[in-house]
């Protein structure tokens, strides 16, 4: 019998898709005191060892992390431990982490999320300074997103292993006798889990499968990036704090910090204990834990995500709102758009007739109003994460497009060093595949026209299918192109959003109703979160005895 009401919720809330938050995004939905204990927290952990962990076995400190907004390091360092001894303790682990009922271990997960809760400024604080989101993205994204995400894939989890009764008594009826047996179902973890964390959304990607491992018996070494280690350390101790309060041994999850000199994902991924592995990051180390025999990987990598501009009712509006999403984080997030296909003879806008050059000069014109607004601009771009992507905008004009939005640098207000520049944004044909087929990350955009909407779309599919892509974006008012888009794109398993305006955009998936990738293309293999997502992490053994 569940009882903890949030997870009623969340059960109820996965299979009506509608909307549902078990903690409110915006940061005035909580006490005003918070946000200055949170500022309070992270400054705390500056310039010294960080100690909340519950492990034992540290090896020696190190941290190299560094603000993308000061450009000053953090000063903050972690302990590091031996890689088999991570390994022997999560074994052991294991049975402690068998031992719990469904039940419990959704009240102890759910009990790690109040842990959270309590500490979202923290986390928003430390995520800032870390990834480069600005403090409102870091807040939502580190805090409430991730936790809703990490809500969602308990619910999951804890649905696929209730599924069959924990016991049954079975007859069967054999003439004058009958056959009794005593059948009980139990599902099992698969084995050790290793989670490979990134640099910019250090929680939001990985605790989704960190507790869908917990969820399913699986004890967790999270290796969070180098470069974003200090979110990943607070949300480890919270959710070692609630196994030990419950009395269970805490170390069903240890942190697995690591330096860039000496990296730690690939001993682990390969060792034999290690059965399962969440990861996210480029598409060549993707790749490589892809193909390592007899482990289960769940994975999410690089992107080329397109927009399809067709035909509109209001270009300002649409132009406006994709702005905004290439402007979202300077590009950083895994569902920005990258490319605008528009058809070379151009876009209808209501009755009237934009030539495609036009639409692609109004785009660089709407993306310069809002990187020139210094109420909007400055918070909307934030900074880049690290200076390789400075770089790459930076050497953008040299692939051989037309430039008709060169980068800038921006000045944040209260961060005059911030690693912070505007977009740049290409045009090019369709003959230039070369430039625009693979993933630019960050703020380089490109305008590519095409003959007609149909070689666009045969295009944008063809990218999916060979490079993949997590979102698509069409714009039409043409309901029977929409129709032959959304079949043509289907083929490539990309999931599209139609006509955005205002306040949604393509960048942005909710927890609880839309699914984050398909796996389907080579963006990766996973998805947040479906039931393949928890399924492939347990088997079920069926027990018989006689009666």
């Amino acid at each position: 019998m569940i009882s903890r009401p949030e997870l009623h919720q969340a059960l109820a809330a996965l299979r009506s898709r509608v909307f549902f938050t078990a903690y409110p995004e915006h940061p005035g939905a909580y006490p005003e005191t918070e946000k200055s204990a949170g500022l309070a927290a992270f400054e705390q952990h500056l310039d010294k060892p960080f100690a909340d962990l519950l492990q034992p076995g540290t090896l020696r400190w190190a941290g190299e992390e560094r603000s993308p907004w000061t450009m000053k390091p953090l000063g903050i360092t972690y302990p590091v431990f031996d890689a088999e001894a991570l390994l022997l303790r999560a074994r052991t682990a294991r049975h402690s982490l068998a031992d719990l009922s469904a039940e419990k271990r959704a009240s102890i997960l759910i009990d790690a999320l109040e842990n959270m809760r309590a500490r979202f400024f923290e986390l928003a604080f430390a995520t800032q300074h870390t990834s480069g989101q600005s403090f409102m993205m870091a807040f939502q994204a580190s805090g409430p997103h991730t936790a809703d995400r990490a809500l969602e894939a308990l619910a999951s989890a804890y649905e696929a292993i209730t599924y069959f009764p924990e016991t049954v008594n079975w007859e069967k009826p054999l003439g004058k006798t009958n056959v009794k047996l005593r059948k009980t179902y139990k599902a099992v973890g698969r084995g050790i889990a290793l989670s490979i964390g990134c640099s910019t959304f250090p929680t939001w990607n990985s605790l989704p499968g960190i507790f869908a491992n917990l969820m399913c018996g699986n004890p967790v070494i999270w290796k969070p990036h180098p470069g974003a280690v200090l979110p990943a350390a607070i949300a480890a101790s919270c959710i070692q704090q609630a196994f030990a309060h419950a009395g269970s041994d805490a170390l069903v999850l240890q942190l697995a910090p690591d330096t860039s000199a000496e990296p730690l994902a690939f001993t682990l991924a390969q060792h034999p204990l290690i059965q399962i592995i969440d990861y996210t990051g480029g598409s060549s180390f993707g790749h490589t834990l892809e193909s390592l025999p007899g482990k289960t990987v769940f994975t999410e990598k690089a992107g080329v995500n397109s927009v399809l501009i067709e035909s509109v009712n209001n270009l300002d509006e649409v132009l406006q709102n994709l702005a905004f999403s290439v402007c979202l984080y300077s590009g950083q997030m895994c569902t920005a758009p990258q490319n605008f296909f528009v058809p070379a003879q151009g876009v209808w806008d209501g009755e009237k007739h934009i030539p495609a050059d036009e639409v692609a000069s109004r785009l660089a014109a709407a993306i310069k109003a809002l990187t020139d607004n210094p109420k909007a601009g400055p918070g909307t771009l934030a900074t880049l994460q690290n200076e390789r992507t400075l770089h790459r905008a930076a050497n953008a004009p040299n692939l051989g497009a037309e430039v008709i939005l060169p980068t800038a640098a921006i000045t944040q207000p209260d961060f005059p060093q911030a690693l912070s520049i505007t977009p740049v944004l290409l045009k090019t044909t369709a003959d230039q595949e070369a430039i625009f087929s693979s993933e630019l990350f960050g703020p380089i955009s490109i305008v590519v026209k095409t003959a007609d909407r149909d070689e666009a779309l045969q295009l944008i599919t063809q990218i999916a299918r060979t490079h993949g892509a997590i979102t698509c974006g069409l714009y039409t008012t043409d309901a029977a192109f929409e129709q032959k888009a959304l079949q043509h794109l289907e083929t490539a398993f990309v999931q599209v959003s139609v006509n955005l305006t205002g306040h949604i955009w393509v960048n942005q998936h909710a927890a609880f109703s839309d699914l984050h990738v398909t796996g389907g293309n080579p963006a990766g293999n996973a998805t947040f979160s479906n039931p393949d997502f928890v399924n492939r992490r347990f088997v079920w053994l069926s027990h018989r005895k006689a009666m």
